[in-house]
């Protein structure tokens, strides 16, 4: 069977300290890579979204749907416990039951998009939120942290970063710098994301190779403006 790799570019290197080879490759089979498996349900979804002409009420229904997807996918990924419980009609059952101790964080402004359905499956979850902005006037700087709300407890939790999009990588990059200044462990972090490049992959998963990304799709086109047309603002 042929191997698919995703390519880190130099330019990523370069923008990130040059820490690791220009060449550098993740295979697209990665085990910390989590690629939702394709039917036609979720082509249909993606096609929608990639649609430059789609209506912004549209876009929204059908976002919050593949979100929920993605969300769904990503509790399979957390702790859980054996459990025993009594049906109606007096039979024990053998069920599971999610251990104590997860939590969400939000990348302002589009990762908000993802947390109704973050909710809708676990109601009285916490949600942290993090503000990173791109420095515009140097390019070649990483982005810069503005703003950080996070359960003073998160070390010890399990976490989902929600953040749709992943095109360069360097907004989630420094979001787990800052996970990890809060002593969350790399293991315990998982990325909810909808669209992901090649790139981006490899530079998280070479800078931090115990977190997990779980995606719909990795395609070196990713520039969907999501927060502009999930909020309305793009036109």
């Amino acid at each position: 069977m042929q191997l698919h790799v995703l390519q880190r570019s130099s330019g990523i290197n370069a923008e990130y300290g040059g820490r690791a080879k220009a060449e550098e490759t993740i295979k697209l089979d990665h085990p910390r890579l989590t690629i939702l498996k394709i039917n036609n349900q979720i082509r249909w979804l993606q096609t929608i979204l990639r649609n430059f002409n789609t209506e912004h009420g549209d876009f929204v229904f059908n976002a919050d749907r593949l979100i929920r997807l993605v969300i769904e996918e990503a509790l399979n990924f957390l702790p859980t416990y054996n459990k025993t419980v009594t049906t109606p009609k007096g039979i024990p059952y053998n069920g599971k039951a999610f251990l104590k101790g997860n939590c969400g964080v939000s990348i302002v402004r589009s990762g908000e998009a993802m947390e109704k359905s973050l909710r809708e499956c676990c109601r009285s979850i916490r949600i942290g939120k993090m503000l990173i902005r791109h420095q515009e006037e140097d390019s070649g700087k990483p982005p810069k942290v503005i703003y950080v709300r996070l359960p003073s407890d998160i070390a010890e939790r399990n976490v989902l970063l929600m953040y749709p999009l992943m095109n360069t990588g360097g907004t989630i990059h420094q979001s787990i710098n800052e996970l990890k200044k809060n002593n969350v462990r790399e293991d315990k972090i998982i990325i909810c994301t909808l669209f992901v490049t090649p790139a981006a992959v490899s530079l998280i998963l070479r800078e931090f190779p115990q977190v997990r990304i779980l995606t719909t799709e990795v395609n070196e086109d990713c520039a969907l403006h999501f927060g502009e047309r999930y909020f309305g603002t793009d036109r």
